[in-house]
């Protein structure tokens, strides 16, 4: 699989650290495993913009040399990723890892597996793929 844009959405609580996101990452990246057995390249990491500049994604988004794309609230509107009764409707009440993971890889992007949940619940991760850009 020819991976040429993969980014990871992020979903948390405010009171997640980065051991919480890292671990949402590590199992949503083993998940998305293309079919050749190798993980996603990663492009850019994803969230809402009002979550953008939380200190654990800033320490994982330095960790990893990506940058951190804020997807604006109005977009989370829009009927992309699972229904979930614990995200706050100005999210759109969906997975905000899903749905921030597609917005931002673009039109025409799949998700590579369903969202992961870290190891405290915390944080959520799903990986995106958009192999027309």
């Amino acid at each position: 699989m020819n991976l040429k844009n993969a980014v990871a959405g992020l979903g948390f609580r405010a009171g997640a650290g980065v051991a919480s996101l890292r671990s949402a990452l590590q199992v949503a990246m083993s998940a998305s495993q293309s079919t050749g057995g190798t993980p996603p390249v990663l492009t850019a990491l994803a969230t809402a913009e009002d979550k953008a500049t939380h200190p654990a994604l800033a320490q994982l988004a330095a960790e990893l040399a990506l940058p951190v794309v804020a997807v604006p609230l109005a977009q989370l509107s829009e009927d992309i990723g699972t229904p979930s009764a614990h995200v706050p409707q100005r999210y759109g009440a969906r997975s905000l890892a899903e749905s921030t993971a597609l917005t931002a890889a673009g039109h025409g992007a799949r998700l590579l597996a369903p969202r992961a949940v870290s190891a405290d619940h915390m944080a959520t991760a799903a990986i995106a793929e958009n192999i027309n850009l």
